[in-house]
């Protein structure tokens, strides 16, 4: 059961993110132009309708990411969620690698900050966001747009925030998809002390390469990752291909999006376009975009509905 409640219609613009951007495993990642849409009305039930083929298996699931966010920033807070009807349409594929979970955990958080008029800071949104997801890496960029590189204990986060990013990313996006529980069943379930400190070294040295805009160099350390990529490229039979024709094309580097399937190359700025035709004419059974940076982040705002 809910409450009706009489409030002014809004909206909830959530970025996708790509993360760990090859060695920065579970901590790194940056916000895309690619969006999830929210729209929330007044309702005398709690209804949730979405829009577009990649997302009309989603009515009627029981598990729904937006309202369990929501769910669980109104218990935390001894509230009830009003009823709403929500209508949601989304530019994110599900389960590709481009944090389409992560934007629904985040929409569902300020789903019920908005309505329940919580005034959350960014940090408790996004304590609460790792909470659900169980790391940063995707629903931290989601929150703040630009690149996020942050440490969550369950108890606190702690994020270096970046917006200054001269570089755009094309993303490799295949037709199948592939479950993040299935991608990480391939991880080993530790590492040998001298292999974690070469692990180690390279994401230190893509995080100071990062800091410094310094995307040549970030782009080397990507294609020396030790935590995931060497166990996960198993499920990418174009995995090196589509590396070696980004890097013919001009990228500064290439890497698995997440878990994937997506991969996601960094390209110097106003090459995006140029970069994404050249490989989508060598791998045309994948769909092929450019995208920039999001450096705004989640962005609330009011309906402007017809009179």
């Amino acid at each position: 059961m809910c409450i009706a409640m009489t409030f002014a219609p809004f909206s909830i613009h959530v970025p996708g993110s790509t993360a760990n951007l090859g060695p920065g495993f579970d901590s790194v990642g940056m916000a895309l132009s690619m969006y999830l849409t929210v729209n929330v009305f007044p309702s005398h039930e709690q209804k949730i309708k979405y829009f577009g083929k990649e997302l009309e298996s989603l009515n009627g699931a029981k598990d729904n990411l937006i309202l369990q966010a929501a769910s669980m920033v109104a218990d935390a807070y001894d509230k009830e969620l009003p009823c709403c009807s929500l209508e949601v349409e989304s530019e994110l594929p599900l389960s590709r690698g481009l944090g389409s979970s992560a934007a629904a955990i985040v929409a569902g958080i300020e789903w019920a900050n908005h309505l329940l008029s919580l005034s959350l800071s960014k940090e408790e949104k996004a304590l609460f966001a790792c909470k659900m997801e169980g790391h940063p890496d995707n629903v931290v960029p989601s929150l703040t747009g630009g690149l996020a590189i942050s440490w969550y204990d369950e108890n606190q986060v702690e994020t270096v925030h970046v917006t200054d990013l001269s570089v755009e990313l094309v993303l490799t996006i295949p037709s199948f998809e592939l479950a993040t529980s299935m991608a990480r069943e391939a991880l080993p379930p530790s590492l040998a002390h001298p292999e974690a400190v070469q692990a180690s070294a390279v994401s230190n040295v893509l995080v100071a390469s990062l800091l410094r805009d310094d995307w040549k160099t970030a782009g080397k350390m990507m294609n020396k990752d030790r935590f995931h990529e060497p166990y996960r490229q198993q499920w990418f039979p174009d995995f090196t291909g589509i590396k070696e024709k980004a890097a013919e094309a001009g990228a500064y580097g290439t890497a698995i999006s997440g878990a994937g399937p997506a991969m996601v190359s960094f390209v110097p700025a106003g090459s995006g376009e140029r970069v994404c035709e050249q490989i989508a004419n060598a791998f045309e059974d994948y769909d092929c975009k450019a995208v920039l940076p999001d450096v705004k982040g989640v962005l609330v705002q009011q309906l402007c509905l017809p009179a």
